[in-house]
């Protein structure tokens, strides 16, 4: 026993010496190379001194970093995340520089800008170095994942948690935000998702679901993580009750829409039991957090959701290296932009300002945070990890869903899978991986390009209004811009969406291609009599827009040419609503019961020939509403699982196929409670599979809301 101990003890050291040795040598070269940077005294050294001053040199660097950087990391989680990021080369370089006055007689001299090249770079070369031998020494791997798995197990013996003994397999459901099934299929096939295609052929099986009138990912992550997403009919949405407008990614928003679910279900969420939630609108009742909007606006130590930063950028190999995807990434956008401007291509939004540095941040920062977290919750053994991944969303807003710039957005997402794969196999319990999306993306020219004019502005010509000379697009209200506001300690949205115009105008709002138009000043839902007699020429004017598709008006659907469907006359509103697809008319009935739904809906136009829409928000691939590709979501699983069945319709029905499988790798459940009917008012669509369970009444569980 002690022979081994000694063994890895000794081989431990020579890796410690073997990077010691590479950084030395990089520092050697970086010193030749620069003119600000040198290892010697003004009256010359010799050889053998200009290396013992960089081997100096370079230990001091690698144990600085070892040392003060984590807390240093930690020290910056008191300040904007997005900053810490921003910040990696100069924090690099202040470090160096430290290590440079540490040698003896002053011999290491380096300018302040040279410093963060020279840290970069030695960063960069010893986490390779490291890397390598790492991988090289693969029975050192085995032995180190076995510590952590044996480890968990005694943690669990004492808590006489469940799977103390022989733990059943875990579940990993990766979100790839905004992918359709179409997209997915696509990809896999073309071989830009190499690692999809294989397991598609290998191990898992893949179907569409069909989404809720609200497509967006507020709506279906709400329904999928905590069974339940009634009285979500959009993305934003006006509450005249309060005064206020819900916006699904707004952090106090989110909390709220967390809150009003688990009274609902009268259950924590998918997460509770030993579950990790990463990159969420939503926690699921996970007690592991990181990235997660709804607990992001807390302060102190009750907000962990952050901590996700800490555990990845600690290691300045992880903070130097994702900083430079990160300028890489704005790069890119900045070139892709440049290039569809000079070609003139069609149709084309705005990407300017700081659209590079979000996009940068949803396709570099969030994804290696996220990635990193899954693959330490593996290497932890824990039960259920719930991850969402941004980055094609974001890009497809802007670029469209389909072409060049999402494909290669595709490619990188698939080697984080083949990452998390492999990790998957050295973890301490066996996992199954799950992949699904939350809603797909349809392509279409914005109403406002299309039709010069914004849903607004038509709303208020309905209604006899002043409209603006010069026609201004509606923000886009994509989910990684949520991040990035939560990052800089700025998470409540700025404008109409904070302030609300009072009096008689009315608030109108987009989300995608789904509008809401309201009336303050009147209490409750408006009846279509009150509108025409209020208004005579609005509802007339919207639903005979070619831009728009079809109306909901308390319980009627308006179309074209005076076409009216009331929603409780059986089969109407199937047939007024035949293009946009099977199950738009229940979609738009349920809607419709929604305490909260707004007095007028507006679903934009919709062509079936080529499955664009127009969307009200400077989008041109976009989701919220009904048409096309946005509400075909995909759901691959493995084919240990049991087979879904029939294709789930709306995102509770998505929950409850991932309880069963939950429910599949632990064992009988017990029931948590049943809610009471006040606190759960009746939805009139049955919420399949949908119960509220937990494996097991004996164990306490936090909750994020309580």
């Amino acid at each position: 026993m002690w022979r081994g101990r000694w063994r890895r003890a000794g081989g431990a050291l020579v890796r410690v010496i073997l990077v010691w040795a590479v950084s030395t040598l990089t520092m050697l070269a970086l010193a030749g190379i620069l003119p600000d940077f040198r290892l010697q005294s003004d009256d010359g050294d010799s050889v053998t001194r200009i290396a013992l001053t960089a081997a100096w040199g370079a230990g001091a660097f690698g144990l600085l970093s070892a040392l003060v950087w984590p807390l240093l990391v930690r020290a910056l989680l008191l300040v904007p995340a997005l900053l810490l990021g921003l910040l990696v080369f100069f924090l690099n370089g202040s470090l160096l520089l430290i290590a440079l006055n540490l040698i003896p007689d002053g011999r290491g001299e380096v300018a302040p800008e040279t410093a963060v090249v020279v840290a970069a770079v030695m960063s960069a070369v010893a986490s390779a170095t490291s890397t390598a031998l790492a991988v090289r020494d693969d029975e050192a791997y085995r032995r180190r994942l076995y510590r952590l798995a044996d480890r968990r197990r005694r943690r669990q013996l004492r808590s006489g948690a469940p799977g103390a003994g022989e733990a059943p397999p875990g579940l990993v459901f990766l979100q790839l935000d905004g992918v359709g099934y179409e997209v997915l299929r696509r990809a896999a096939g073309a071989g830009a998702m190499p690692t999809v295609g294989d397991w598609l052929e290998r191990s898992h099986r893949v179907m569409s679901w069909r989404t809720d009138w609200s497509s967006q990912t507020g709506a279906s992550q709400l329904g999928i993580l905590h069974g339940s997403n009634f009285d979500v009919p959009a993305f934003r949405w006006y509450e005249k009750d309060t005064g206020e407008i819900v916006v699904c990614n707004r952090p106090t928003s989110a909390a709220e829409l967390q809150r009003r679910a688990i009274e609902r279900t009268g259950d924590g969420g998918l997460l509770t039991l030993d579950g990790a939630s990463r990159g969420n609108l939503f926690s699921g009742g996970a007690d592991q957090l990181a990235l997660v909007l709804s607990v992001s606006a807390r302060r102190g130590r009750a907000n962990r959701s952050r901590a996700g930063y800490f555990a990845y950028f600690s290691d300045p190999a992880n903070a130097v290296r994702t900083a430079l995807s990160f300028v890489a990434e704005v790069g890119r956008e900045i070139g892709q932009s440049t290039r569809a401007r000079i070609r003139h291509e069609a149709p084309r939004v705005g990407r300017g300002g700081l659209y590079p540095m979000i996009r940068a941040f949803a396709t570099v920062v969030e994804r290696d945070v996220v990635v990193a977290a899954v693959i330490g919750d593996m290497l932890a053994g824990r039960a259920c990890v719930y991850a969402d991944l941004v980055a094609y969303d974001e890009v497809a807003h802007h670029s469209g869903p389909h072409g060049r710039d999402t494909d290669r957005v595709l490619s990188r997402l698939d080697r984080s899978l083949a990452l998390i794969a492999r990790v998957a196999e050295h973890a301490p319990r066996a996992y199954r991986i799950v992949l699904l999306s939350d809603h797909g993306q349809s392509p279409g020219e914005t109403f406002l390009g299309r039709y010069g004019l914004t849903l607004k502005d038509l709303v208020r010509a309905g209604c006899g209004l002043p409209v603006s000379r010069r026609a201004g697009g509606t923000r886009s209200g994509a989910e990684a811009r949520a991040a990035v506001r939560a990052a800089l300690h700025r998470p409540v949205e700025e404008g109409e969406e904070a302030d609300p115009a009072g009096g008689s105008d009315p608030v109108v709002l987009a989300s995608g291609n789904l509008g809401l138009v309201s009336f303050p000043d009147l209490p409750g839902r408006a009846d279509r009599a009150w509108i025409e007699r209020t208004h005579p020429a609005l509802l007339a004017t919207l639903a005979n827009h070619p831009g728009v598709g079809f109306l909901l008006v308390d319980g009627e659907v308006l179309g074209a040419g005076g076409a009216v469907a009331r929603l409780d006359e059986p089969g109407a509103a199937e047939r007024l609503l035949a293009d946009f697809g099977p199950g738009a008319a229940e979609a738009v009935r349920r809607t419709d019961s929604f305490p909260h739904v707004a007095d007028i809906m507006v679903n934009s136009a919709f062509d079936p020939a080529d499955g664009t829409v127009h969307a009200f928000e400077e989008q041109i691939g976009s989701h919220g509403g009904l048409g096309g590709e946005q509400g075909h979501p995909f759901l691959m699983w493995p084919t240990e699982l049991s087979d879904p069945g029939a294709a789930p319709v709306g995102a509770e029905a998505v929950h409850g196929v991932l309880r069963r499988w939950l429910r599949e790798a632990d064992g009988p459940q017990v029931p948590l409670g049943t809610p009471s009917a006040a606190a759960a008012p009746q939805d009139h669509r049955p919420k399949p599979g949908v119960g509220g369970t937990l494996p097991s009444v004996e164990v306490s569980v936090q909750d994020e809301t309580r």
